[in-house]
């Protein structure tokens, strides 16, 4: 068995440029363990929450400009970040650039990748709709 080679964690726009989102993305992934450096272990949650919710976001729309450009499939790039191909489609469903080709389960699959290749090279993506905010867990009851 071969194993691809990396995906380039530097992510790239469809047109072969920087993406400048994900390298602001990254800045406030930085930012945010800046902020939790100082704190003690309660005080740094929020932050490390926010950083690793913001690296999440940086590996899925990097899996997402990886697969839309070719330079993986969706079991490779769910490799590259370390998930199971099964976990892949749900992840890339939340992302800007291919939440418009999931299915009616939540999930991009590898004909929603086709479809969005092609739409690209024939100048029309879909737009996706609002991004549903993410998941948070709220209290029943008011803790001090």
């Amino acid at each position: 068995m071969t194993q691809d080679p990396p995906v380039d964690p530097h992510p790239s726009d469809v047109a072969g440029g920087p993406d400048r989102e994900g390298l602001a993305g990254l800045a406030d992934v930085r930012r945010a363990l800046d902020e939790a450096e100082g704190k003690d272990s309660v005080g740094a949650l929020p932050y490390l929450r926010e950083a690793a919710d913001r690296l999440t976001e940086l590996i899925d729309e990097s899996m997402a400009a990886a697969v839309l450009t070719g330079q993986a499939s969706l079991r490779s790039a769910g490799a590259q970040a370390g998930l199971t191909e099964n976990a892949v489609g749900p992840r890339l469903a939340r992302t800007r650039t291919l939440s418009a080709y999931a299915d009616e389960r939540g999930r991009v699959t590898a004909s929603g990748v086709e479809r969005a290749k092609y739409d690209l090279e024939s100048g029309v993506p879909r737009q996706p709709a609002a991004a549903p905010a993410p998941m948070r867990f709220k209290p029943r009851r008011p803790t001090k």
